[in-house]
């Protein structure tokens, strides 16, 4: 099954607003394995750099003065995504941004039911736990000390991770990214190899082991066990 993780970078939190998404970041996953495909992109947005904006991402109008608009490679973009279910972290948001810029190119919007949002599979999880990517990378003992900054394409490598646990953990192969086909066939085999039948082993009593029960019983003197056997 082929799945596209993805995370954007914005001017803002509301593209009716006039907000505009400056970066996306896409990670294509085969059966919950990563298979080295990436899109990334940085947009001209056409418009100032809020400065609360400024320091999450780090992006400053200066940076993505010379950068394409979205219209440019919003082809080679849905090529990538192709009919693949996309998976975000609080999707909504993503999906509000991507959406708004497709439609800005007078193209049909992305449906919702691609959406898979991994805070929701989070809540359901962890209930009550902290939900945040950086909450969940504790969690599972990913390394995010890179992350000094939010950044779309670095967002999504974690998340594919966060996904990756959320449905059942950590699979052979997210290590994998870049090796020989050979190799992964290996591992893969190695892990998956017929485990070798062996027949149980007897834990009956021995013959002197029965006897010697016996020989103890006989030594009781009034067993419990024999009260009402009169009766």
């Amino acid at each position: 099954m082929r799945e596209i993780i993805f995370d954007t970078e914005t001017t803002g939190l509301d593209p009716l607003k006039g907000d505009r998404m400056v970066e996306i970041g896409c990670i294509e996953l085969v059966n919950r394995v990563p298979t080295g495909q990436v899109f990334h992109a940085y947009f001209n947005p056409e418009r100032d750099m809020p400065a609360e904006a400024e320091a999450v991402h780090g992006l400053s109008a200066a940076f993505l003065a010379d950068k394409p608009l979205f219209a440019e490679r919003c082809a080679e973009l849905l090529e990538f995504l192709g009919e693949a279910p996309l998976v975000a972290h609080n999707a909504g948001f993503d999906f509000a941004f991507l959406n708004f810029e497709l439609s800005q190119c007078g193209l049909e919007p992305v449906c919702h039911s691609r959406m898979v949002d991994t805070i929701k599979l989070a809540r359901v999880r962890h209930p009550g736990a902290k939900l945040s990517l950086d909450a969940l990378c504790t969690r599972y003992g990913i390394d995010r000390s890179h992350r000094t900054q939010h950044g779309a394409l670095l967002d999504a490598e974690l998340l594919a991770q966060v996904y990756v646990e959320l449905n059942g953990g950590r699979q052979i192969g997210l290590e994998l990214a870049g090796a020989p086909a050979a190799n992964v066939v290996a591992q893969v085999a190695l892990v998956t190899r017929q485990r070798v039948y062996r027949e149980p082993r007897p834990h009956g009593p021995s013959e002197a082991e029965l006897a010697a029960h016996a020989a103890f019983l006989e030594g009781v003197k009034a067993p419990l066990w024999n009260e009402g056997a009169a009766n």
